[in-house]
């Protein structure tokens, strides 16, 4: 009984695993089934290229435009979403999406919509696999076609799509330089290499032109290319083993960026004989004069050193700021009123750098002051200066909210390489240590902290490429780095703040000198990526300068804080003093709040103001002859820092009641009446004549900003002993001064 139970057992557990295993087969075969078609599914979806164009400010983004059926056309922007843009993105060889616009934001296309009502989930490999209403099925306008923008990183290893009229899609370019020339810096001339696969390949020269070669130099920042000696690189070519990439290339000339220029004809692969007719691209660029390679002296006499018409103001970094344009001999900005990376390279290319990486709007950099000078700027690419390109001289409705600005594509130097950040709390402080020659050998020192500013900060942090200096320390004990580098290499550090490098500041060579030493007292910075700007409003200036006598005994409280000329001292409590008196309005343009470097707890009580005094000196006014000599000044020997008014839509953040934070918001200004103690200069002992009237805001550097050309302001004064008129009020340094003192 219990062997037939066993083998009935066992019949019942055969027959059910025969089953499962039909089943199991059955679903094999289905979905074999299925995934077969798909795959045909897939193969019949029809094959489309993209590309970004219209008006663009990065090489990143653009009208999205879908090459289907031998014509090229556009997408609706109904339906369409961020997991649609990133679709069209990895399908350009780029690593995602960040945003897509609609409404035809860079501009309406032309011929067909192609697509209309498109859904994406993000998974997708083309836009084509994507559902939509069909190819060509749509009720929309060109007012509608979409955008996107995307992140400029590329996908490692990303092919080049090898179809007729594509944009180039490359990994990485680079100019090979001949061994005889690989130790100067910048690299200006050598082969053409571009990245395809992760390996390096040079480009047959059969279809090359000067146009290509142009849009190369203008990538590695240089503007523009020269003629080069052909012979030494066909000797060099013949030696040489080829990996010559399969396309040629097709420029205009004006594109900021290879991937906006087209592919040309396909190369037949045959070994080495790719290039039957010719050999690898050689490009030779001109660097701009602050990159001129100093072994060539040639270089430099070379350039004619002309009024700049066009200048940067506001950048974190070399080669971007702020467009600023000279006319009439008053500095002005540009409206972002179709501006453009074309306009953006021409700037660029202008001031010695190479095409634009990025064209700013909406006053990135800060806001500039004076007249907006042009509006709706459209250039060809092509012109030697901005001022070339068409515009439209009336700005009406552009403020400065609306500044243009651009980031420019600059050479290669290394700077970086020579210079270094030790034992801060993040990459952006740290004590300074610099790669200087000792006993013969490069080792890694300190700097040493005497005289040690802001000034000197800013330069190192633009080196390192970390932005502007927040703050600058003369001890650094808190910060440890390695023992190795403690002893000094660097003393006597002076630098004007336009310096590229720190070794281009004035400092005492090989023989250093520090009585201080290094150790806990190297000197040391934190950076930071954006500064407030603070300008003062020279209208007001002139507008509110008068002279009022009043007596000693109700100068007191300014006595004490030093608001009097020396001759005070002596002065009897009932005479009188003489003052020129004004009102001053101090704006911050910048993109971070202007705040003193003192703690509050150092802060310094005035009983007599009753308020705290956060800054031991703020602003300098003086009263100087036509050849720049003082002969009266008056001072804020500290301020109360506090936001008087904001623009529309700007909170209030600072006010210097009951012990409150001090400091300027973005977009606010710290307005002191002309009514205010200290708020002139002491002019008793001063002759009747012409004089200049000059007043500078952070004299001392005392807090970092990202433009100190604007701290300063001067007008013509003329007093006859009894009244004085004020006039021509300009802020700004050199270039306005000539205008100050003229007749």
């Amino acid at each position: 009984m219990e062997y037939s139970l066993c083998t009935h057992s066992l019949f019942i557990f055969s027959a059910s695993f025969c089953i499962m295993l039909r089943l199991a087969v059955f679903c094999f075969l289905l979905y074999t089934l299925l995934v077969a078609s798909s795959a045909q599914s897939d193969s019949n979806q029809p094959v489309i290229q993209l590309r970004l164009a219209g008006e663009k400010k990065k090489h990143y983004e653009g009208r999205v435009e879908v090459f289907y059926n031998g014509e090229w056309g556009t997408v609706c922007d109904d339906d369409f979403s961020i997991y649609a843009a990133q679709v069209v993105c990895r399908e350009l060889g780029f690593t995602g999406a960040e945003s897509w616009s609609p409404s035809a934001k860079y501009g309406k296309g032309e011929g067909r919509i192609w697509l209309d009502n498109v859904h994406c989930t993000g998974s997708e490999k083309s836009l084509a696999h994507c559902e939509s209403n069909g190819f060509g099925v749509s009720d929309c306008k060109h007012s509608e076609d979409v955008g996107v923008v995307c992140s400029s990183k590329r996908i490692p290893g990303f092919k080049f799509i090898r179809n007729q009229g594509l944009t180039v899609q490359v990994e990485e370019v680079r100019i090979r330089a001949t061994y005889s020339h690989r130790k100067r810096i910048p690299i200006t001339e050598g082969f053409l290499e571009v990245k395809d696969g992760g390996k390096w390949r040079q480009i047959c020269n059969e279809d090359w032109n000067q146009k290509n070669s142009r849009v190369i130099c203008g990538m590695q920042g240089f503007p523009g290319e020269k003629r080069f000696n052909t012979r030494p690189y066909k000797l060099l070519a013949s030696r040489r083993k080829k990996n010559y990439w399969g396309f040629s290339i097709n420029c205009t000339g004006n594109e900021a960026d290879l991937s906006d220029c087209k592919l040309g004809r396909e190369i037949e692969q045959k070994g080495n004989s790719t290039c039957g007719k010719g050999m690898p691209v050689v490009v030779s660029c001109v660097p701009g004069r602050v990159f001129a390679p100093s072994v060539s002296i040639g270089f430099r006499k070379a350039y004619r050193v002309e009024q700049p018409l066009v200048r940067l103001r506001g950048g974190a970094m070399i080669g971007e700021g702020r467009v600023e344009v000279l006319k009439n001999g008053e500095w002005g900005t540009v409206c972002d009123d179709n501006w453009n990376i074309r306009a953006a390279t021409v700037v660029c290319r202008e001031l010695g750098f190479g095409s634009a990486k990025e064209a700013l709007t909406g006053a990135r950099m800060g806001q500039g002051i004076g007249p907006v000078h042009m509006n709706e700027v459209e250039c060809s690419g092509f012109e030697k200066s901005l001022t070339e390109c068409y515009f439209n001289p009336n700005s009406l409705g552009c403020s400065h909210e609306e500044d243009a600005a651009v980031k420019c594509n600059v050479p290669a130097m290394g700077f970086h390489n020579r210079l270094r950040l030790s034992g801060g709390r993040n990459p952006y402080e740290g004590r300074v240590e610099v790669l200087g020659e000792r006993n013969g050998s490069l080792v890694w020192g300190t700097v040493c902290s005497d005289s040690w500013g802001t000034m000197e900060a800013m330069v190192v942090c633009r080196q390192l490429g970390l932005g502007f200096a927040s703050n600058a320390f003369q001890e650094t004990w808190y910060w440890q780095g390695d023992s190795s580098a403690d002893p000094v290499v660097m003393s006597g550090v002076r630098c004007s703040g336009t310096e590229l490098t720190l070794e281009q500041c004035l400092h005492h060579g090989k023989h250093v000198a520090c009585p201080k030493g290094g150790g806990r007292f190297a000197a040391g910075v934190s950076c930071t990526m954006t500064a407030p700007d603070l300008v003062l409003n020279a209208q007001v200036v002139e507008q509110t300068t008068y002279l009022e006598d009043r007596p000693m005994y109700a100068l007191q409280c300014a006595h004490e804080e030093r608001c009097l000329s020396g001759s005070a001292d002596k002065a009897d409590p009932s005479s009188y003093r003489r003052l020129l008196r004004f009102s001053s309005q101090i704006h911050n343009n910048g993109q971070s709040d202007f705040r003193p470097r003192a703690s509050p707890q150092s802060w310094v009580w005035h009983d007599c103001h009753r308020h705290y005094h956060s800054m031991e000196v703020f602003t300098h006014y003086d009263l100087m002859s036509l050849n720049g000599t003082k002969v009266a000044e008056g001072h804020k020997a500290s301020f109360c820092l506090e936001d008087t008014y904001c623009d529309e839509g700007i909170q209030k953040r600072y006010e210097c009641a009951n012990f409150g934070a001090q400091g300027i918001t973005v977009g606010c200004w710290d307005t002191y009446r002309h009514d205010i103690d200290c708020q002139w200069i002491d002019i008793t002992d001063v002759k009747p004549g012409d004089y200049i009237l000059q007043v500078v805001i952070n004299p001392n550097y005392e807090v970092a900003e990202s433009d100190y050309t604007n701290n300063i302001m001067k007008c013509r004064s003329r007093y006859d002993g009894h009244r004085i008129w004020t006039y021509n009020c300009h802020t700004g340094k050199k270039d306005l001064f000539t205008l100050c003192i003229k007749d």
